[in-house]
């Protein structure tokens, strides 16, 4: 079956190492008051900072700042950015960052917008409606979310320890610049960190059945074959430019929409992953490492079989000669070597100072206190199956 679907990702993308002379004139497009966006100051370290400042006072525009957003995203950035923005009058947001502080900018622009609490877009008694937003323009610096290309934001709240993600096309970029040399002093932790999680999005999708879009399946396999073969270069040769480009614009394509056309089954690893976060605090892409090959082994049945199989053959060049079986087990087993060997990241949840004591909680929280709909129907003893199975 395939399925009728809409493609509109209105994004203007300033791809490459010259770009930055455009920023000026984009934000003049939008209005006169800034307000920059960024996280601990590794962009002054860099220098991309005084860059940046540069253009905006290059082109006559009123500059205000937010600095100190989190990794995980807090909604007490977004309510403190909101605030500036009515207090200030700005025009026009600018996120210069990874995926956190483009999710957190995304979020400023809509409270700027409405008069409630920030919270109330993602608190589940009452979801607020997103009627408009500021415009959002992006300078990315770390190649994970693709947040810089696509319609989602995710928002944690230490108070309640919830995170959770919602996505609106008010909240679009309006414009991204994407250099891949912001991204050459990047930790090999982070780059491995930020390609597990560029790998999961295409995977989330890939593993979905309920559409034979052939064309999608050729398009993400080779996504995902750029990922495991440049990242290792990247964490080797940072400076690498190739490498840092591929990863770069696989992450955008990864999660910009295109490969979801048809495709409509909710994804499974990041409600799981939300909650290891949420409680914990660890980085995104290594929770998602840790759980995908457990999830993968746990939904393996007679009736998806072949899936896993056509993902080692055309991914990890597996035979297809031999048991169906034996083929998906081989393809789980090369990504978990990918992902741990290759890539560097911890196996497991003790690795990361992460017990059994909140296995309960979160596993209700991740099916919604129902069922989790994807790939395949996973209830809260499934999720929490999966949660233990990362235990060793």
């Amino acid at each position: 079956m395939i399925h009728d679907f809409v493609y509109d990702i209105p994004v203007r993308v300033y791809f490459g190492k010259d770009q930055l002379h455009n920023l000026g004139p984009e934000l003049r497009r939008f209005g006169t008051k800034v307000l920059m966006t960024y996280g601990g100051g590794s962009i002054k370290k860099i220098g991309l900072y005084d860059k940046v400042v540069s253009e905006i006072r290059k082109a006559g525009l009123e500059l205000y700042e937010l600095s100190g957003i989190e990794p995980n995203p807090k909604v007490s950035s977004v309510r403190e950015g909101a605030k500036i923005c009515k207090e200030k009058g700005i025009d026009v947001l600018l996120a210069v960052g990874g995926g956190s502080t483009i999710d957190a900018t995304k979020w400023i622009a809509a409270s700027a917008c409405v008069d409630h609490d920030a919270w109330d877009f993602f608190d589940p008694a009452i979801m607020a409606p997103v009627e408009k937003a500021l415009p959002i323009l992006d300078i990315l610096t770390l190649s994970a979310t693709g947040s810089e290309m696509d319609t989602a934001g995710v928002i944690s709240n230490p108070d309640t320890k919830d995170k959770y993600g919602r996505l609106d096309p008010h909240i679009l970029p309006k414009v991204s610049f994407l250099d891949p040399t912001n991204t050459f002093t990047v930790s090999p932790y982070q780059t491995a960190c930020g390609s597990a999680d560029i790998l999961s999005h295409i995977i989330e999708v890939y593993f979905n059945m309920d559409s034979d879009m052939y064309m999608l399946d050729c398009f993400m396999e080779g996504l995902m074959k750029t990922v495991i073969k440049y990242t290792p270069i990247a964490i080797k040769e940072p400076d690498n430019y190739e490498a840092r480009a591929n990863l770069m614009w696989t992450s955008s394509w990864a999660i910009n929409g295109f490969i979801n056309a048809g495709k409509a089954l909710p994804w499974s690893c990041h409600p799981m992953e939300h909650e290891l976060s949420a409680i914990y605090d660890i980085t995104h892409g290594l929770g998602l490492a840790i759980l995908t090959p457990r999830w993968l082994k746990y939904c393996l049945d007679e009736k998806n079989v072949g899936r896993y199989v056509q993902f080692g053959v055309n991914v990890f060049g597996l035979s297809a000669e031999g048991s169906p079986m034996e083929i998906a087990s081989k393809a789980i087993e090369c990504l978990s070597s990918v992902l741990f060997d290759t890539f560097g990241l911890k196996r497991t949840l003790p690795e990361v100072g992460i017990g059994e004591e909140n296995f309960p909680v979160m596993a209700r929280k991740a099916v919604g206190g129902d069922v989790l709909r994807g790939f395949k129907h996973l209830r809260q003893e499934d999720v929490e199956n999966i949660f233990r199975m990362c235990m060793e």
